[in-house]
């Protein structure tokens, strides 16, 4: 490991508050050690897309990823969050694959291939694990990944994962929620390895489309130790032990002011 990968790796375990102590001592590769990055992640690194909306090209280098999540402590989508976090594991000795998602419609459908970058996390604990920092709303500690099995997260929701042949030689999974009442899938996927500039195009498209829902509207959201706070557009959204309560923001001012008071984020 090169001086400037080690002095990246501090400042990346610092910008998700891992204890001072642990950013100088070597994180061996365990189940425990990953539950505590992307816990902590979830908790320090917004989903948002405002790049998109403040004319910031993203781009899918390691250096810009850097740069933009570290040193600019902002956060991103996807493909940025997903593969720096990759990156991030990998250096500390995990083995990592960057796998494609369709994300699941209202309408029943899935989204393109590349519509969604997810990572798998290999042999720790006799087990794979589906680790995920850049959908958004989702687990905070990733999952074991077994067919059928229901897991239950730290923020009491359930998921599962399915197989899903569909006649095909490479089988389908799908990742499912719970809502309360049934499972909803989130989003469905193979286990063929990707590499990051497979995505570009979809990156591409996803910051530029008319089409695209992250063209259409801002969010910045984050987990917090009792729930998530969002931002979608002037919608404030605070969600404190599963109670919800949202307030429509006065300004454009006000906006800026709560992206820097509860995101830490300046546009």
């Amino acid at each position: 490991m090169t001086h400037l990968s080690q002095n990246s790796i501090i400042d990346y375990l610092d910008r998700i508050h891992v204890p001072i102590r642990e950013r100088f001592e070597p994180l061996v590769p365990s189940v425990q050690t990953l539950y505590d990055l992307h816990e902590t992640h979830m908790c320090s690194v917004p989903f948002e897309n405002l790049s998109i909306h403040y004319g910031q090209p993203i781009i899918l280098e390691e250096e810009a990823l850097r740069e933009k999540i570290i040193r600019m402590r902002r956060g991103g989508f996807c493909y940025e969050l997903n593969s720096l976090f990759a990156w991030l594991l990998h250096q500390l000795g995990f083995q990592v694959t960057l796998l494609s998602a369709r994300v699941a419609r209202a309408s029943g459908e899935f989204g393109p291939e590349f519509d969604h970058l997810t990572l798998l996390v290999h042999h720790l604990d006799g087990a794979d694990w589906l680790v995920d920092v850049g959908f958004g709303d989702l687990f905070l500690r990733p999952l074991r990944f077994v067919a059928e099995m229901v897991q239950m997260d730290v923020n009491g929701r359930c998921y599962r994962l399915l197989r899903d042949e569909q006649g095909s030689t490479t089988p389908f999974w799908i990742l499912q929620q719970w809502s309360g009442e049934n499972w909803e899938p989130q989003y469905r996927f193979t286990l063929q390895p990707r590499q990051l500039p497979d995505f570009l195009d979809m990156c591409h498209y996803q910051q530029t489309s008319p089409e695209s829902h992250f063209t259409q509207h801002r969010i910045c959201s984050l987990a917090t130790s009792t729930g998530r706070v969002t931002l979608s557009d002037l919608r404030l959204i605070t969600t404190v032990h599963g109670e919800r309560q949202e307030r429509v923001l006065e300004s454009e001012e006000e906006y800026r002011r709560v992206l820097v008071e509860l995101f830490g984020i300046v546009v």
